[in-house]
């Protein structure tokens, strides 16, 4: 028999005093535990995982306090085991009242703030009600005093201002049709300012030059430069600020970059052609809107410095086919060409369109004279049917 075990008076039987103090430890701790799970819900996961914890900590202790000390010292420690988990218990239980606390004071405060945030707008919605009649009733009162002040006027006096008045609303009404006449003009004047500016300010090194109203060609010229300050090339633009497209601006465009020998130009409009959504090129000139020509005069820049560069390094061959090579790619004879092939090809066009029509014409005629010939044929079918060839001429046209 252990000496951990003893027997039953009564019965004889005999009893493990450590498991019965282990059975009952175990018993007192799950029914503490339970009556602890009822009050913390709100933590009861995290002082599951704690009990759970606590429990094998505890259970690892008592299996070495079984195989170490004696009965008297188990029972220490069972008790001291018990201490320290009331004392646990005790601490988590703090902590959530404490959280609680805290929870319930901030709650208040911000319950607080929030009356005392509507009591504000209140306060504000209020004021600014009696701001509002406050006003309404100066405004009225005004406007009784004015009604009164204009009451005592003479009639005399009313009839001049009426004068006046008429007098007034002519000059309006001439100053707004002036303006109406103007307001296209100043937008597109408006545009071909913020145009500048904004070439300016992209490439400061270059030299951007406004065109003087009344003066023919572009509403601004840019003269590109490279880093060493060489003139590289032109870029000319043209401003367009209507709400229509044009075609003829095209042509006009070009006659201009002929006459200023420029290598590429731009129409900014605010109305791009039915046949392009987007910046393009359209006949030999760029397209593009307002909010499109930074990025395309970058891309344009670029590439005359890199004609630019590529016409320099064909520079000093001395020999005359490399400058016949030299004028046939040059932008100006390419320009030149251009027109005359462009004059060809109006000319050919209107040929064209002339012998077209003539055709059409041609056609139609001939099958009004087959349709009179015809007719004619049964007319005179009938006619000699009935009195003979000989005593009528019925011939349109010679045997």
């Amino acid at each position: 028999m252990s000496n951990n075990n003893i027997k039953c008076p009564n019965c004889g039987t005999s009893i493990d005093i450590d498991e019965v103090l282990s059975h009952q430890a175990e018993e007192r701790m799950l029914e503490k535990m339970k009556q602890k799970e009822i009050e913390l819900q709100a933590r009861e996961r995290e002082f599951e995982d704690k009990r759970i914890k606590a429990q094998e900590e505890y259970k690892q202790r008592l299996e070495a306090d079984r195989q170490k000390i004696a009965k008297e010292e188990t029972e220490k420690a069972i008790q001291k085991a018990n201490e320290a988990f009331q004392l646990q218990l005790k601490s988590q239980q703090e902590e959530l009242e404490n959280r609680k606390r805290e929870n319930a004071v901030l709650k208040e405060k911000e319950l607080a703030f929030l009356k005392r945030e509507d009591t504000l707008k209140e306060k504000e919605q209020e004021l600014e009600l009696q701001v509002q009649r406050q006003l309404k009733a100066e405004r009225e009162a005004m406007e009784q005093k004015i009604i009164k002040q204009e009451q005592d006027k003479n009639e005399l006096r009313f009839k001049e201002y009426e004068k006046k008045i008429e007098q007034t609303q002519k000059a309006l009404d001439e100053a707004q049709r002036k303006a109406t006449q103007g307001s296209m003009q100043l937008q597109g004047e408006v545009q071909e300012l913020a145009l500048e500016a904004l070439l300016k300010e992209a490439f400061p090194f270059d030299m951007i030059e406004e065109v003087g109203k009344g003066v023919r060609g572009a509403d601004c010229i840019q003269t590109v430069r490279n880093n060493f300050g060489q003139l590289c090339g032109k870029i000319i633009y043209e401003s367009k600020r209507t709400q229509a497209f044009s075609n003829d601006w095209i042509e006009k465009l070009k006659a201009d970059m002929r006459a200023t020998n420029a290598d590429i130009a731009v129409i900014v409009t605010q109305t791009m052609p039915k046949d392009m959504e987007q910046f393009g090129e359209k006949n030999g000139i760029w397209i593009c809107t307002y909010p499109e020509v930074r990025a395309l005069a970058h891309v344009l820049r670029s590439l005359v410095l890199r004609v630019f560069s590529v016409s320099k390094s064909q520079e000093n061959k001395g020999d005359k086919m490399h400058l016949l090579y030299d004028y046939l790619t040059n932008h100006e004879f390419a320009e030149q060409w251009r027109a005359v092939r462009e004059g060809f090809l109006s000319m050919k066009q209107s040929i064209d369109a002339e012998r077209t029509a003539m055709e059409k014409l041609w056609k139609a005629r001939e099958k009004q004279l087959e349709k009179i010939l015809l007719n004619a044929a049964h007319i005179s079918g009938s006619i000699e049917g009935i009195a003979g060839l000989e005593n009528i001429d019925m011939k349109l046209l010679e045997e």
